[in-house]
């Protein structure tokens, strides 16, 4: 047997155990949740419970939500990652030194620790209303249970780790590059156009994909900082399956929210094919 015909085979062996994994944790809930979908209360198969997704006024209203928070919030955590992932790459000094210390703490905090010292910090009566009492101030706004809350938890919880992977890219971008640019005269805005985003524009897909798939999922900070309507996908999708106890339309929506993930998926995927693609 030749050599290659044997590395072939330990490396088909070495992969069987993961997608093995794969197939029995992702890919058949997936088919028994779009079975499920299909079913409906006769035991027949249609498409009746996609279309209360979209007919249903409180299942419309929960999607528009839910993509409005998911957008905004990854808007929001790819501009201050990046500003503070750049901030750490090109400056020096105790602030530089300061926020490396600092901004991963987010990531070793529990998510339902963390949705509760909002509400104690951010609440009607909190810490932060009681500060600003204090100083003189007067009632601050609502800042928590309606969109406000939601995205303020997402960017908690999303912008340590998208800066630790926008920062890494920033690190592999040469001085040499930074340089040469800056020697024929590029401004800081043609520097950043022409050669630090194409250099790291690879790890912004990949920081995107995560963070949309992480706020779209989310369920724990939804479910305690946001409104009573509409909801979070996550949250709609528990409220159907456990209160109002409709399976069929809880897997309709678990299988939407998967499509809508899978988009994201899509784009990245087909964006790194290319790259290879031209690469070869």
């Amino acid at each position: 047997m030749k050599k290659q015909v044997k590395m072939g085979i330990l490396g088909l062996l070495l992969v069987i155990p993961s997608f093995l994994l794969l197939f029995v944790t992702v890919v058949i809930p997936i088919g028994v949740s779009f079975k499920e979908s299909l079913t409906n209360k006769e035991g027949g198969f249609d498409l009746s419970n996609y279309k209360f997704l979209f007919t249903d006024k409180l299942m419309r209203s929960n999607i528009v939500f839910s993509l409005e928070v998911t957008v905004i919030s990854v808007v929001i955590v790819l501009i201050v990652s990046y500003a503070l992932a750049a901030y750490m790459r090109f400056n020096n000094g105790k602030i530089v030194k300061w926020i490396k210390n600092m901004y991963m703490i987010p990531i070793f905090i529990p998510s339902v620790i963390a949705t509760y010292g909002l509400i104690q910090l951010l609440g009607n009566h909190g810490w932060l209303s009681r500060w600003v009492l204090l100083l003189g101030g007067g009632d601050i706004p609502r800042l928590i249970f309606d969109m406000k809350g939601i995205i303020i938890a997402q960017l908690w919880f999303n912008i340590p780790f998208t800066t630790m992977l926008l920062g890494s890219a920033l690190t592999g971008v040469p001085d040499a590059v930074i340089e040469s640019a800056k020697d024929v005269g590029a401004g800081k805005m043609r520097l950043f156009t022409r050669f630090i985003l194409p250099l790291t524009y690879k790890t912004l897909l990949v920081a995107i994909t995560f963070v949309f798939m992480g706020v779209i999922g989310s369920f724990t900070a939804p479910f305690l900082l946001g409104p009573n309507a509409p909801q979070m996908l996550g949250v709609s999708m528990e409220q159907i399956f456990s209160v109002f106890q409709e399976k069929q339309q809880a897997s309709a929506l678990a299988f939407f929210t998967f499509l809508l993930c899978s988009v994201m998926g899509y784009f990245y995927i087909r964006s790194m094919v290319k790259e290879e693609g031209a690469r070869s």
